[in-house]
């Protein structure tokens, strides 16, 4: 690759719109295959089966699977994640039972775990040093994009085709990936089979630089989900709309986005460490301030400070993980984020939940303002620094 000068860049262009294809794909198959279980009468306890399902490898596989990243083509592994993800949405238009829809909602959670640790790798393996920040922050910005069209795509598919006829044609994203994948696939970075193997765990988590690592990219996680789950609760008690909360919650949406476009710049000018702690401290702001108001457009002005905060999270921490990580074993240490950042996704809720319900909305809100403090304090004392 180093001998064209235009195929790393032909490279990153491929990687993001398989990024694009397959996680659009992705995320609008969790609107669809809960709203078609539902509508073909599945009770409460099944589509929360179905949900838990769509996170289930993701949680279990990221850190196999990024050891994998390091040592097989990137072609071969997102090959297969198309493959699972384009049949975890034929299976349900075919087979309209309920054990096809557990089946298909555990395809799709392995498809995502594959593409998610091996694009977020091949991103940082196809970037000089130099060009890292910009593009993790292009790559965090496609998949904004998706998380606003997944959605978007699943619920007009539904409304226009019904909901077989839906899942072929949210099928069709991951589809066109796999056609771009056999057309472009060759300029994609070959795997390295004298990458090193996987450490026994007990000693990789016996460095405590790694456990940093992982607890600040827990504690963004954790703070954007609680924010997202939170929130919506709160409006409701306050007797907000149903779309001034969605409103509410966008205006969030639209910070990040556009914080992250200047996400580059913000790295070239504060140090890594020093601006994640800045985003954890506009997170807390942001959690303290939302019982303090009732009003739709205050609260608004309070998530946007959120997301220009902790926009900036997720990326920054794959920032400095990756630089961080051991020669050979990029993909192994991504992996792992994303296993921690799955556990708080399907943890961090829950616990918080069971404490809003004891002890009421606002100090819960406090509480998590008073995490989110923590976090910028741990990412000021050398958080992933080097051993």
């Amino acid at each position: 690759m180093t001998g064209n000068p235009g195929a790393r860049p032909a490279a990153l262009y491929l990687t993001l719109a398989l990024t694009v294809l397959n996680f659009v794909g992705s995320i609008a198959a969790r609107v669809v295959l809960t709203l078609y279980a539902l509508e073909l009468g599945a009770p409460a306890y099944a589509v929360g089966v179905i949900g838990g399902l769509l996170f289930l490898f993701p949680l279990l596989l990221s850190w196999p699977i990024g050891a994998l990243a390091d040592r097989v083509s990137a072609r071969r592994l997102l090959a297969f994640a198309g493959v699972c993800g384009a049949g975890s949405l034929v299976l349900p238009y075919f087979f309209r039972a309920l054990p096809v829809f557990y089946l298909a909602a555990a395809l799709n959670g392995l498809a995502l775990a594959f593409f998610h640790v091996t694009l977020q790798n091949l991103v940082g393996t196809l970037s000089r040093p130099e060009e890292r920040a910009r593009n993790f922050s292009n790559f965090s910005l496609a998949g904004s994009f998706t998380n606003f069209a997944g959605p978007l795509l699943g619920g007009l598919s539904i409304d226009a085709f019904g909901h077989a006829y839906a899942c072929l044609a949210i099928a069709l994203p991951p589809v066109a990936g796999l056609v771009l994948l056999a057309a472009l696939g060759g300029r994609l970075p070959p795997g390295n089979p004298d990458a090193p193997g996987t450490p026994a765990p007990l000693k990789t988590l016996a460095d405590r630089g790694l456990w940093r690592m992982l607890a600040v990219s827990g504690l963004v996680q954790l703070g954007t989900d609680l924010y997202t789950f939170l929130l919506p609760v709160y409006g409701h008690a306050i007797g907000l709309s149903a779309t001034a909360i969605g409103a509410v919650l966008a205006t969030f949406a639209v910070a990040a986005f556009i914080v992250r476009l200047f996400l580059a710049r913000l790295v070239q000018e504060v140090p890594g460490e020093r601006l994640l702690a800045r985003a954890f401290y506009a997170g807390a702001a942001g959690f303290a301030l939302v019982p303090l108001f009732t009003d739709p457009y205050q609260l608004a002005a309070v998530s946007f400070l959120f997301g220009l905060g902790m926009g900036l999270g997720v990326p920054l921490t794959v920032i400095l993980m990756f630089s961080r990580s051991a020669a050979g074993r990029t993909g192994q240490t991504l992996g792992l984020r994303l296993t921690a950042a799955n556990f708080v996704r399907l943890a961090g809720p829950i616990v918080f939940g069971s404490l809003s319900s004891a002890i009421g909305l606002p100090p819960a809100f406090w509480i998590s303002a008073v995490t989110m403090v923590i976090g910028g304090l741990v990412s000021r004392s050398g958080v992933g620094g080097r051993k």
